[in-house]
Order: C-alpha cells, then structure tokens, then sequence
C-alpha cells in the first residue's frame, strides 16, 4: 500500500478541522495557509470530504467547513475513503480485463493474500479515530498499540 498525496493531505486537513471542533469554520484558504498546503488541493480535499459526509461548509463571511461529527466518530478509515476512494486495492479485482489471467473464475492463490491485507488494513485504519491522534506522538503509538522498538 502507498500512501498518496489525496490520503495524506486528507488526514492533515482532517486533523486541522478536528483540533477546531467546537470552534466553529474556518476557511479553506486559511487552512491550507496554516497547513502549509496548496489551497487549491485543499479545496478539492474538503470537496471529497463533504461529499463523504465527513465535513460541512458554512456559506458566508465567517464560513468554512467543519466536521460533520466529532473527532472520536470518524475514523482514519474514514477519511481515507472519502479523499482516496479506499484504503487499498486489491488490483485484480478493480481492474479486471477480459483476457486478464487472474479472472473472477480463474483459481488464484495470490488473491487470498491482498484480500488479508485489505482486512488488515481496514480494520487497522477504522480502529483509529480522529481523537486518537490529537494527542502528542508519544501518545499515539500507546493509544495505537506501537511500540517504540517498531520505529
């Protein structure tokens, strides 16, 4: 699995918005300034966000997005859903051809293996709320279950 620039953009502006619950919009541009992010990527996020039902914009001179739940009801799953259309991709199961060796019928001793992965992954990801990651790094790999001899 890697990791894209619309996942990780995703989770920072998330984040950015998560710090803030109860604060209020803030807009887009500012976020982004603060985040040190393209504006114009960060209005495409919040976009995918909205859409997700993750965020809500606010019209008006003191508009902006916000979270559309509090941070300990959306996951990273979550939004890496919303910003990456998924978490990982099992390729021969999204991009099937007719003459593909590795069809729907065919016997594949392969597939199994992504398919573990993408569990893993999702239940790993959708394990992890947004209020878990407020805290300090230190915290997180606690909170996560990481210990400091992975790093």
């Amino acid at each position: 699995m890697r990791v894209t620039t619309w996942a990780e953009y995703g989770l920072i502006v998330s984040l950015h918005l998560a710090r803030r619950a109860g604060n209020g919009p803030v807009a887009a541009r500012d976020m982004a300034e603060k985040e040190k992010l393209p504006a114009d990527y960060v209005e495409q996020i919040l976009l995918r966000l909205r859409r997700a039902g993750l965020v809500e914009s606010v019209r008006g001179a003191r508009g902006g997005y916000l979270l559309a739940r509090g941070p300990e009801e959306i996951t990273v799953k979550d939004v890496l859903d919303a910003s990456e259309h998924g978490t990982f991709e099992v390729n021969c199961e999204c991009h099937r051809v007719a003459d593909a060796r590795c069809g729907a019928n065919e016997g594949c001793a392969v597939r199994p293996v992504w398919q573990l992965l993408q569990q893993r992954i999702d239940e790993t990801l959708g394990g992890i709320h947004l209020s878990d990651l407020l805290h300090e790094e230190s915290e997180v790999r606690e909170l996560i279950g990481l210990s400091a001899a992975t790093v």
